[in-house]
């Protein structure tokens, strides 16, 4: 019998070439039933692009989690088996793929998609120990614990928001892909070496969904021969919401903000795009063209220069993360002051906010600027007069 340690290394490694394989196969398919993106004025493709390249990486890690990891994980201690473990989140997973399935062939409403996202999430809630049950305040605040029902309200609210923050950033080449693992192999290292109790099948399964994501990877990367689609970014969206509940609901305040920030970058864009949309008296659900990704084509950046961009935001996230996790408390503190001061400097100077709306700027320069300043107290003051 080979060694845990190597039966792992050989699982992944074989997850990543069944990926590899299938999705030549899943672009052939995708091409046949009609699962195509045509050009429009949203999207970025020129020429018709096929998609739900995600089946890929759902069916290479269904395979291996069904039938590689519960044979591998059979002489680990555990009080239950693997295959009990994950199970219920493969048939939460399941709908949610199917969900998206239909979604890139038919163009389903996004009501019938929410519908299918929290049908996944109920089944996680209510087979599965991935529960939003209790949460610590950071920084030396209580820990609470929550009833069923608004642990059941809690859990899908954050699966379905996760799910749809990488939904909404899947608009270039290779960008959820890439960010997806950047948070996952962060998550990896977070679940083995810093949360209060070593969760070994959280870990383990943690990079098996990173190896099937970086099979469809060399296929998706700009230029790009396949799209991952709503298959691929509700899947991942929907796995990564899943796996990082294990960290909400520690018992130490680092492991409750660690989830949030590692997987910063969709959840700050969907945030400010939320905010956006209710400040330019437009739906929340209206699509718009102020993404990250989208700011930064607008600023003159080639498609693969602004993906790289947001793979650089998404690894320095990441190791905020990390350091978070060996720092003091007033260093956790600093480190989060930081982060936010550069992420609204960031925010205001792409504009995504919307035009002219920096308020951080302007705060600096009424402190900074004389003249501004007076221009300013002087506005003020007139209206009081008003």
């Amino acid at each position: 019998m080979l060694p845990f340690e190597l039966s792992f290394v050989l699982a992944l490694i074989g997850t990543f070439l069944l990926s590899l394989t299938l999705t030549p196969l899943v672009r052939f398919l995708s091409l046949r039933v009609g699962a195509v993106d045509q050009p429009n004025a949203r999207r970025i493709n020129k020429v018709p692009m096929p998609s739900a390249g995600g089946l890929a990486v759902f069916l290479a890690f269904l395979t291996v989690a069904l039938f590689i990891y519960p044979k591998m994980t059979a002489y680990v201690k555990s009080d239950i088996p693997y295959f009990d473990y994950i199970l219920p989140v493969l048939v939460g997973a399941a709908i949610v793929t199917a969900t998206g399935y239909l979604d890139d062939i038919f163009e389903i409403s996004a009501k019938k998609k929410m519908i299918g996202i929290v049908l996944g999430a109920v089944i996680v809630w209510a087979y599965t120990d991935f529960r939003f049950d209790s949460f610590k305040i950071p920084f030396g605040g209580p820990m609470i614990e929550f009833g069923p029902i608004l642990t059941c309200l809690l859990t899908i609210i954050w699966i379905v928001s996760i799910t749809n923050a990488i939904n909404l950033i899947d608009g270039l080449d290779g960008l959820v892909a890439g960010v997806s693992m950047i948070s996952l192999g962060t998550m990896g290292i977070v679940s083995y070496f810093f949360l209060p109790q070593v969760d070994l099948f959280l870990t383990i399964t943690i990079f098996l969904l990173m190896a099937s994501i970086l099979g469809f990877f060399p296929y998706n990367y700009h230029p790009a021969i396949i799209y991952g689609g709503d298959t691929g970014a509700l899947f991942i969206g929907f796995m990564m919401g899943v796996l990082s509940l294990q960290g909400l609901k520690n018992s130490t305040a680092v492991a409750v903000v660690t989830p949030v920030i590692i997987l910063g970058v969709p959840i700050v864009d969907t945030a400010v795009a939320i905010v956006r949309r209710k400040l330019s008296g437009r739906k929340i659900s209206e699509a718009d063209k102020m993404h990250l990704h989208h700011r930064l084509l607008a600023m003159g950046f080639t498609h693969r220069g602004a993906v790289l961009v947001v793979y650089g935001i998404a690894i320095i996230f990441s190791l905020i993360a990390l350091l978070l996790n060996i720092s003091t408390r007033l260093g956790g503190i600093l480190l989060i002051a930081g982060l936010l001061f550069a992420l609204e400097v960031l925010i205001e100077s792409l504009e995504i906010w919307g035009e002219h709306r920096t308020p951080l700027f302007n705060v600096l320069k009424f402190i900074g600027n004389s003249d501004y300043r007076q221009t300013n107290l002087q506005k003020w003051q007139d209206k009081k007069k008003k």
